[in-house]
């Protein structure tokens, strides 16, 4: 550093610093350890190190990310292939969401849905059985694997939405007869 030329001692010839000592550009006490161009250096390669580290460490979490949002998206549209093609199979009724459909395959390979399940085909149906899947309110289908625990679950189900509707028209009735009286 250049000395002052008013005093050749002095190595800083700006305005006195008047804040806190570990806001000041420059050691303010004799004591404090001198800051040599190598140890500014040194610093800069340890934050340069630093930050790579963090920066390495973001960008591998946002690769996960997008590995595991490109592996959802093609399970959706998987899944969503796999619907369209179970709308465009054959059913003879009136497809009701909630409802469970059956879905069986003919000699050759036409899909069609049916209302009767294996039981009610006592075992033998007179083509190959594929699988049970129920109507989802999106459109979307759902596979049933253990049919009899759903199917009871379902006819359960069904019971109880019958019971809550009678006691619901039963609830109006007394109703419309409190109001007239």
């Amino acid at each position: 550093m250049a000395t002052s030329p008013d005093n050749p001692g002095k190595k800083y010839s700006g305005k006195k610093h008047s804040g806190t000592a570990s806001s000041a550009p420059y050691p303010v006490s004799r004591l404090a350890p001198a800051t040599e161009l190598v140890d500014l250096a040194k610093n800069i390669a340890d934050a340069d190190d630093t930050i790579q580290s963090h920066v390495s460490s973001k960008l591998n979490i946002i690769a996960e990310q997008i590995k595991s949002l490109q592996q959802q998206a093609h399970s959706i549209l998987t899944q969503a292939q796999r619907d369209q093609e179970l709308h465009r199979a054959t059913c003879r009724c009136q497809r009701i969401v909630g409802h469970h459909y059956y879905l069986y395959k003919k000699e050759n390979g036409e899909l069609y849905f049916s209302k009767l399940s294996l039981n009610d085909w006592q075992g033998t149906p007179p083509h190959e059985y594929q699988a049970t899947y129920r109507l989802e309110a999106d459109m979307s289908w759902t596979e049933i694997n253990d049919d009899n625990d759903e199917a009871d679950n379902g006819s359960k189900q069904t019971q109880a939405d019958w019971s809550a509707t009678l006691n619901l028209s039963q609830l109006k009735n007394l109703e419309s007869k409190t109001d007239t009286d």
